[in-house]
Formats: structure tokens, sequence, C-alpha cells
């Protein structure tokens, strides 16, 4: 089986790309192929341009680097998103990746007179935030609750892809890191068998 890790942040010696590096060995060691796209060192775009939105409206051909993202998902079994937590959200870097590649005609099917089809059923998603507050803020405030009704079911659940992992690693700049780090082998380990991870 082959997994997609997308990693969005820009210091490549951070916690998330270790994260990340640790669910491919995981992947790895378990048998199974990896790629991993990591948006800031690609160069990725993030910025939704008129071009993105003659995607959404009129089924234009979408640019060249959206069909590039498109076709990485396409050829992986699952998807696994490693990001911090910025503003209690997706880094901006990854919210763009997703504004332009889950897009109406490949991640979704709609128009104005027709139900949505959700395109993406095959796809396992698999979710892993780092962020330095505690878990008691996280829940206190309603942020973890809140993160998974706008990224799993908001934005994976619309186009029919099923989160099977979604967990906060926090308290990140605390003392917790090899926690995580070990936490995101597992996960790997045991990423093709998703039915234990469901988060």
């Amino acid at each position: 089986m082959h997994a997609l890790i997308v990693v969005a942040h820009h210091d490549p010696q951070s916690l998330t790309h270790a994260v990340a590096a640790q669910v491919a060995a995981g992947l790895s060691s378990s048998g199974h192929t990896v790629e991993i796209a990591d948006l800031a060192a690609e160069g990725f775009d993030p910025r939704y341009t008129c071009a993105d939105h003659l995607v959404h409206r009129t089924r234009a051909m979408p640019p060249a680097d959206v069909l590039a993202e498109q076709a990485r998902i396409d050829r992986a079994d699952a998807l696994v998103l490693v990001f911090p937590i910025y503003w209690w959200s997706l880094p901006g870097l990854l919210k763009g990746w997703i504004d332009r590649v889950f897009v109406n005609g490949w991640a979704i099917d709609y128009g104005p007179d027709t139900p949505v089809v959700k395109k993406l059923r095959h796809l396992p998603v698999h979710l892993l935030g780092l962020g330095a507050a505690d878990d008691s803020a996280f829940e206190r405030h309603g942020y973890a609750k809140a993160m998974r009704t706008q990224i799993d079911y908001g934005i994976f659940d619309y186009c029919g892809a099923q989160v099977l992992t979604s967990e906060l690693l926090l308290e990140s700049e605390s003392g917790n890191a090899q926690a995580h780090l070990r936490r995101a082998n597992a996960v790997g380990q045991g990423l093709f068998q998703a039915e234990t991870l469901v988060g």
C-alpha cells in the first residue's frame, strides 16, 4: 500500500517534520511505500486565483500544479496531513492546498441544480495536528471540537473521505516531543489497519 504524507511547515528541523518522518518510518517498517509532500520546500502556491475560481465555476482545466497534487493523491491508498496548529486551525499553506486541490469535478461534483456527489469515498485520511497549548485549553474553549467540525467534517466528510485518525499532539513545546514521535511511528505502522486507529 502507498501513503501520501503532506506536511506544511516552513522549518525542515521542526517537530512537525520529525513527526511526518516518523509516520513515514512506521509505514516503511510495515512494508508500505510513502511519499512526503513538503509544501513549503516545494514552493506550493496556496493563493486561490482567478484560474482556481474558473475551475470551481466552469469546470475549467485546473492549473498544472493542482493537477500534479491531485495525481499524487490519486496514486495514494491513504492521505496523511501533518501540520502545526495556527490560531486553532490549519496553517494557511495547508488550507490553501486544500482550497486549490479539493475542487469541484475532482473531490466533489455539484452544480446549481444538482446535489453534491462525494468523489473521495475511497480515500482514508489521517490528521496529526501539533499544538503548544495543553489539552485543557483545547477542551475548555471548544477548539478541539471546532477543529474536528471544520476539518474532519467540513472538508473531508464533505468530499466523502473517511477520517480514520484525528489526533492533536499537544504541549509540543513542553517536553512531549518524544511521546509525539513514538505516537507518529505507531500511526505509520498501523495506518493500513485503520479500523484500530479511529480517533
